[in-house]
């Protein structure tokens, strides 16, 4: 017996798409390489939120140009991701992960040289170019090494929860690193770490390309590109013009999804198509992609209203306020590791419905306490949501395995893809929500004619504009009336953002087989 164990062991960790030796028990060190890779990846997506200020001040960028430093990074991640995970399978993934390690690190090295707001954009396009290469490549590697499928089930809950402490920790690191260094030390703290994870990689992550796998669709890529980029500014601007009547983001969206739509019908019809777009008649991972979804929708709305009423409401310094919000990434790292053991006790389909309900009841409460939101009240808001959250890590299962082997980077696009467009409608939606109350709340103030037009419109843009105008004029009233509004506004968009997640909760327990368990996924 002891002569067959080894053989059999190893060949349930071999993977035919897996080029070249590997030794199986690697895979663990290698998914410690990979959550790093997406550690720094995900802190890189929040930790320049806390950077701006500071950025703004040394560079001057028009407001054009700060919501391009902002957004330019997530346009183009999301266009590219679905390309580059096609290059990927083709070219190899562990090539592309490592090169776009390279371009993170020698992107986020070259800020050193930044003097205009237009070097600081086209590094955020770089940074989001590696970016591409890097997420779906975690991903799809992760499928090939890990092929027991109850391993796999706890290898995507570690990835995961690693993603949500990322996005929790990129502020708080954020904020130590500038009380203490020069903003620029936000973008160089992604070298040391790009660095570490290459050399891990080389040793550790096995190369990996699907055999055979036809022609790349140069055109089909352009169109994704053009889709996924120009959809997510459309959605953007909507946000921040808080109107639906600005026409050039209304032309943005028909392109959009003129090109999405030309992008599917080509996939159909192509014998090698960049994307399978048939995955979706697969309801597991229908279900998966859309627990995804709407798990980014809420944290990514979630972390950015608390955060603005950690520091601007409640006084916390933005070190401070990264401390505050360590309840969610807490509560998700537990419940991703016991999301696996639930789902073989009662099933996937009541683990993920039960996930989405507590992330809906964690936004309820938050909307329930209303204007007695205090700290402590936060805390357990937050809780309650990284804890939902975690377990939606049962979603990338879904997702990964609820799909041939031979698709892995097919699915790994599109996980990241939903993770990314959830961000962003959760930021325009509930964000747009939040600020259309907070004016409404706010009104015109009482100081206006003291103020003028152009620090009274300030005021009302935002919460921020209204503490800074309330300091200048020193005017504390104005700043306590500006948290009161925005804090009611907050509760109202909890208690919707809630609604919503507490109907997709049955829309994906619906979508989901019956009695689908890990086992029955793909190996």
């Amino acid at each position: 017996m002891s002569g067959t164990s080894a053989p059999t062991r190893d060949a349930m960790h071999a993977d035919p798409h897996i080029v070249g030796s590997y030794d199986p028990s690697r895979r663990w060190l290698g998914l410690a390489t990979l959550a790093f890779s997406l550690l720094a990846i995900t802190t890189d997506m929040t930790i320049l939120n806390v950077a701006i200020p500071a950025m703004s001040a040394d560079l001057q960028p028009t407001a054009s140009e700060q919501l391009w430093i902002i957004d330019a990074y997530s346009l183009v991640m999301a266009g590219l991701l679905i390309s580059m995970s096609s290059i990927g399978d083709r070219w190899g993934r562990k090539r592309m992960l490592m090169t776009g390690y390279v371009l993170i690190a020698l992107a986020s090295a070259l800020v050193l040289l930044a003097e205009s707001p237009g070097y600081v954009i086209a590094l955020r396009v770089l940074l989001g170019v590696g970016a591409a290469m890097v997420m779906p490549s975690t991903l799809s590697l992760l499928r090939v090494t890990f092929t027991d499928t109850r391993e796999r089930a706890t290898a995507l809950a570690v990835w995961a929860a690693v993603a949500g402490i990322g996005a929790a920790v990129g502020p708080l690191l954020g904020g130590f690193l500038l009380e203490t260094f020069h903003w620029q030390a936000a973008f160089l703290v992604s070298v040391p770490m790009m660095v570490i994870a290459f050399v891990s990689a080389v040793v550790t992550v096995p190369e990996s390309r699907v055999p055979e796998p036809g022609p790349w669709d140069p055109f089909a890529a352009a169109l994704t590109l053009i889709g996924m980029s120009t959809t997510i500014w459309a959605v953007k601007k909507f946000s921040e013009e808080a109107s639906m009547t600005y026409v050039p983001a209304w032309i943005a969206l028909a392109v959009g999804l003129g090109a999405l739509s030309w992008f599917v019908r080509r996939c159909l019809r192509s014998d090698s198509p960049l994307l399978d777009v048939t995955m979706f008649r697969h309801r597991i991972f229908s279900a998966g992609v859309l627990a995804a979804l709407v798990a980014s929708f809420s944290m990514s709305a979630g972390l950015l209203l608390l955060a603005q009423w950690l520091q601007l409401v409640n006084g916390a310094s933005a070190f401070e306020s990264g401390l505050q919000l360590m309840p969610l990434a807490l509560a998700a790292a537990v419940t991703s590791l016991l999301a696996p053991v639930a789902s073989e006790r009662i099933g996937m389909r009541s683990t993920i419905f039960l996930a989405l309900f507590v992330t809906g009841a964690g936004m309820v409460f938050l909307g329930l306490r209303g204007e007695d939101l205090d700290l402590t009240s936060v805390s357990i808001a937050l809780a309650l949501i990284g804890a939902g959250i975690g377990a939606l890590a049962l979603a990338s299962s879904m997702i990964m395995g609820g799909v041939p082997r031979s698709k892995a980077g097919n699915a790994a696009a599109m996980e990241d893809t939903a993770y990314e467009f959830g961000a962003v409608l959760g930021i325009a939606l509930l964000g747009s929500l939040a600020s259309f109350l907070y004016r409404r709340e706010l009104g015109t103030p009482a100081e206006a004619l003291v103020l003028g037009q152009e620090a009274t419109e300030a005021a009302r843009d935002s919460l921020g504009g209204a503490v800074a105008v309330a300091e200048a004029a020193r005017l504390p009233d104005l700043a306590v009336r500006a948290g009161e509004a925005f804090t009611s506004g907050l509760g109202v968009t909890g208690l919707i953002g809630g609604a919503i997640l507490l109907t997709f909760a049955f829309v994906v327990f619906a979508l989901t087989p019956k009695g689908t368990m890990l086992a029955d996924l793909e190996h």
